[in-house]
């Protein structure tokens, strides 16, 4: 009889409570158990297992694949000692690293972290041959997607395209995961206490490519509303999940679609919850009110910028006008509003921060607290390869060696001076955290200890601080 493949998929620790469904694992893991492989899910991030506890229950088991998926941001900080502790123990699994992270520098990652494969891009395909070749003791040359070591060179075979018909990819396999813990540990925009959240996408990629965006595949592709509706009803019916977070990158892209999926839900009798992410070039009277009939509590606009000039050099394709109007629309809609900018992009000046203050202060609604950050360089992006030519970055291992946080600067890609340049970015944030309380609870205490962790981030003495809008229970 033949083996029967096992695969082992780590979801590394975050150091928080707030922890959203790992999508790329449950993904997998149900097409894995589709074609016959056992799967199995170490939850470090709901359940903050140590290395000596993953040690352990490495050694009592035996796997076929390791796989590992993260960003970029968690690398350092955690991906590199974590796969310390799984070569030590895996025995003869493959270690296989996946995720934005790994997938725009697999030479660095195979060469860093001992990692035995780097799948590039999405992995549905990818993992199945991989697995395939694991059990047939076959050669890598020949799987497209991937990266690996031929002795002490890396090889970098050829991408895969991406899946064109998400609907062929079966829903994610919830019932490998503590649903338990997941769907209790998000408080969402505008939920209530008996409110059941969870997180879902209907879609993959996006109509546009910024500067400061590390997403490798071109184009936005969509699930049919058929398709995301019967998942919102199983979640429903299943766990009571009413309050969908949608991770869609652009959720909000046509207004067709979002009439569609208004239909579907009425036709299907669903009362649902959810916030998503839009762009303001395509925003009006008509679709915000769409989308409060589907039931929007909060929309994420990626505003990113009050200057024009920055905005052209962040390839937004947005103006700030645009901005405006997406905001005011949404303030009126009284649809939860989440005001997200970014400092620190090529044209960026003291000026242009003190205008995003303006514009946040102006439209907030205050449901969630709303701090600026630094535009990061993640390798990948335009960003980073334009700080390597500006001689601002050699490479990958330099921007880890310069990241920490990404609250903190990275790469300056203006003409302050670093020490004015975070001094700027703690007084920006010192004030809009004043205002978040004393527009909302009025506990200036707590306004005082926000302030404090931004100050200890910034000063060096906390980076595992995670930002404004996480906490802990």
């Amino acid at each position: 009889m033949a083996k029967r493949p096992r695969v082992l998929f780590i979801i590394h620790d975050l150091y928080q409570e707030d922890n959203h469904f790992p999508l790329g694992p449950a993904y997998l893991a149900a097409i894995m158990r589709r074609n016959g492989v056992d799967v199995e899910i170490y939850c470090q991030d709901v359940f903050h297992y140590s290395s000596d506890e993953l040690a352990r229950y490495l050694d009592r088991n035996e796997f076929d694949v390791i796989g590992v998926g993260f960003l970029a941001a968690r690398f350092a900080e955690t991906i590199d000692p974590l796969c310390k502790v799984i070569n030590h123990h895996k025995k003869g699994a493959w270690l296989v690293l996946g995720g934005p992270g790994p997938s725009p520098i697999p030479d660095y990652m195979l060469k860093t972290t001992g990692a035995d494969i780097v799948v590039m891009g999405e992995a549905e395909d990818t993992m199945m041959e991989l697995i395939s070749g694991k059990i047939a003791n076959a050669g890598l040359s020949g799987i497209k997607g991937i990266a690996y070591m031929d002795g002490v060179e890396a090889r970098i075979n050829e991408r895969r395209n991406p899946v064109k018909d998400l609907d062929l990819i079966p829903f994610p396999e919830w019932s490998l995961f503590p649903m338990e813990k997941y769907i209790r540990c998000l408080k969402p925009f505008r939920a209530n206490e008996k409110d059941v959240v969870f997180g879902m996408v209907t879609s993959r990629g996006c109509v546009n490519r910024c500067n400061f965006c590390y997403r490798m595949e071109d184009g936005i592709r969509t699930r049919s509303v058929k398709n995301v509706v019967e998942e919102i009803e199983y979640l429903y019916k299943t766990y009571a999940v009413n309050y969908f977070v949608m991770y869609d990158e652009l959720f909000v892209f046509s207004k067709k679609r979002i009439r569609d999926f208004k239909n579907a839900l009425t036709e299907r009798g669903l009362k649902i919850k959810f916030s998503c992410n839009a762009r303001v070039d395509l925003f009006d009277e008509e679709l915000a009110g769409l989308l409060k009939d589907c039931g929007c509590q909060f929309l994420n606009l990626g505003m990113e910028s009050s200057d024009q000039t920055v905005l052209d050099a962040m390839k937004k394709r947005t103006t700030v006008e645009q901005n405006i109007k997406a905001a005011e629309i949404t303030k009126k809609a009284e649809i939860g509003l989440g005001l997200n900018f970014i400092w620190g992009n090529i044209g960026d000046t003291e000026e242009s921060l003190k205008n995003n203050v303006m514009l946040i202060k102006k439209y907030n609604t205050y449901d969630q607290l709303r701090t600026i950050r630094p535009v990061t360089p993640y390798p990948g992006c335009d960003l980073y390869y334009e700080a390597i030519k500006r001689n601002k970055l050699k490479d990958a291992e330099d921007f880890f060696r310069k990241f920490s946080n990404s609250d903190l600067l990275t790469v300056n890609f203006t003409d302050i001076p670093d020490d004015i340049y975070c001094s700027a970015l703690f007084e920006a944030n010192k004030y809009l955290i004043t205002d978040h309380y004393e527009n909302t609870t009025g506990d200036m205490a707590a306004a005082s200890k926000m302030i404090k962790d931004f100050q200890d981030l910034y000063l060096g003495k906390n980076i595992k601080f995670r930002g404004a809008r996480h906490y802990i229970k």
